[in-house]
C-alpha cells in the first residue's frame, strides 16, 4: 500500500530502536485505526490478537473512547470478528475513574458523560452529584444541554476540580465529525479560566495505568497506535517499544513534521505479526 523507503533511513525503523518485537511480551494497542474502522476489521488484525493469546502474551485494547463500556467495547468488536474480552480493554473513563480514587478528597463528582464514564466511577466507589461535589469530570458525550454546562462551570468557580477523560476536540460519525470532550472543555475553561487535567493519552498515565491493570513492565511492552500526537508520545514517554501503523489518523508524508519518531512504522498490523513469529 505504501512506497518504501519511508520518510527517514533505515526504512520503517528508527535507527535508534534497541528492543526487537519479537522479544516483547506485553502489547498495549488503539482500537480505531488499528483494529478496526468501526465496524470493520483492519487485515491482519483477527491474526494479530489470535497470536497474543495463543503464546499467552498479556495484551490490552487502549482507547481513549469514555462513552462505552468494556462490554459494549468488547460486543463491538465481536461484530469485527475480533474476540477481546472485557478484561483486555481500558478506556480512557476507566484510567480518569482510577486516577481520581487515589485523588484526595471526597468521592463525589459531577459528571458530563455517558455509561462508560458514569459506570466507571461508581466501580470507582464516587457519588455522582450536582451538590457541592469534589470533581466535575467530562467526557465524550451526545446529549450535553445548556443547563449542564451551566452547571459544571458554576461549580468549577465554587471551587470543584476540574478533569477531562481526553483531550479529542472532534471525533467521527456516520455523516462527518463531531465535536468531542476537548471542544467542550475549551468552552467551558473560556468561561472559568480553568484548565481541566485531563488523563487519556497522549497523558502517559493512562498507558501507565493500563500497564498497572495487565502487571506489565515498560521494558518488555510495545505500543501500536495510528496518531504520532496521542498513542505514539504517549508510549514513548511511556518508555515503550512504539509502532506507528499507517491505517489511521497519522500519514507517512507526516512524520517528519515531528520531532520524536516512532521506534518502527508498518504499513499495518498486519505487517507486526511475522515479527513476532
Amino acid at each position: 500500500m505504501w512506497a518504501t523507503p519511508l520518510v527517514w533511513p533505515p526504512p520503517r525503523e528508527h535507527a535508534g530502536c534497541m528492543r526487537d518485537p519479537h522479544d516483547l511480551t506485553c502489547w498495549l494497542t488503539d482500537k480505531d485505526g488499528v483494529l478496526v474502522h468501526g465496524d470493520r476489521p483492519i487485515p491482519g488484525a483477527r491474526e494479530l490478537i489470535e497470536f497474543w493469546t495463543e503464546h499467552d502474551h498479556r495484551y490490552l485494547v487502549i482507547t481513549n473512547d469514555s462513552v462505552q463500556t468494556p462490554r459494549d467495547l468488547a460486543a463491538q468488536l465481536r461484530r469485527a470478528g475480533l474476540v477481546v474480552p472485557e478484561e483486555n480493554i481500558w478506556t480512557s473513563a476507566m484510567a480518569t475513574a482510577a486516577f481520581l480514587k487515589n485523588q484526595n478528597g471526597v468521592r463525589t463528582a459531577y459528571v458530563l458523560g455517558e455509561a462508560g464514564l458514569t459506570t466507571a466511577l461508581h466501580e470507582a466507589g464516587f457519588v455522582l452529584t450536582d451538590v457541592d461535589p469534589e470533581f466535575v469530570v467530562l467526557g465524550e458525550t451526545r446529549g450535553l444541554s445548556f443547563e449542564q454546562i451551566t452547571r459544571a462551570i458554576r461549580l468549577i468557580l465554587n471551587g470543584a476540580r476540574f478533569i477531562a477523560t481526553n483531550p479529542d476536540t472532534s471525533g467521527p460519525a456516520a455523516d462527518g465529525i463531531v465535536p468531542a470532550t476537548g471542544a467542550f472543555a475549551a468552552m467551558i475553561t473560556a468561561a472559568t479560566g480553568r484548565q481541566p487535567y485531563v488523563v487519556g493519552k497522549p497523558n502517559p498515565m493512562m498507558i501507565r495505568s493500563g500497564l498497572n491493570q495487565i502487571q506489565a513492565h515498560s521494558e518488555t511492552t510495545g505500543m501500536i497506535g495510528d496518531t504520532m500526537g496521542t498513542d505514539i508520545v504517549a508510549g514513548m514517554e511511556a518508555g515503550l517499544h512504539t509502532v506507528l501503523v499507517l491505517t489511521g489518523s497519522t500519514r507517512a508524508d507526516e512524520v517528519d513534521s515531528f520531532p520524536y519518531r516512532p521506534s518502527r512504522i508498518l504499513d499495518s498490523v498486519a505487517d507486526l505479526l511475522p515479527l513476532l513469529r
